[in-house]
């Protein structure tokens, strides 16, 4: 039975960055249960995937106007301002977001060229983890603009 719905790659994303934490989390609760022995890189592991997984669901909160909001102050406005504050709101956003890209591409630049450090449980390159962020941004971005879409609709809709 077809819902008729796309598959996300963003909820994929994130349910699969989730489900890979909590195993590894539960791997290293029985292994320190049973052996008496603890995974020393299931921290480091999950740590990083819970940034990424951050990053992806960021995406989702600013698509389904989930983050926070004052909402108080911005009912008392007129439409034409809301809308501009909707507008306004996507761009803090999404400049907020771009500036952290810039700093996370630096930061691997920085990696691949200068310090060449290794993470200290497993000694992969730490820019691999850094990667993340601004591959996720994609999502991020996104979400932005379809939440401003739906948000300036809605706006459209309630003063039709």
């Amino acid at each position: 039975m077809k819902s008729g719905k796309p598959i996300r790659a963003d909820y994929w994303i994130a349910a699969l960055l989730l489900m890979s934490m909590a195993l590894i989390a539960f791997v290293n609760v029985l292994s320190r249960y049973f052996i008496n022995f603890s995974i020393g890189a299931t921290e480091e592991i999950t740590i990083n995937l819970f940034v990424w997984m951050t990053v992806v669901g960021t995406g989702i909160a600013f698509e389904r106007g989930a983050q926070l909001g004052m909402v108080t102050f911005f009912n008392l406005f007129p439409l034409k301002m809301k809308k501009s504050l909707v507008v306004f709101s996507a761009l803090l956003g999404a400049g907020l977001f771009i500036l952290v890209c810039g700093y996370m591409v630096q930061a691997i630049y920085d990696e691949l060229t200068l310090f060449h450090a290794t993470s200290a449980a497993l000694g992969i390159p730490v820019w691999i983890y850094y990667a993340g962020v601004p591959l996720f941004a994609v999502f991020v971005f996104r979400g932005i603009y379809r939440g401003t879409l739906a948000r300036l609709a809605v706006l459209d809709g309630e003063n039709a």
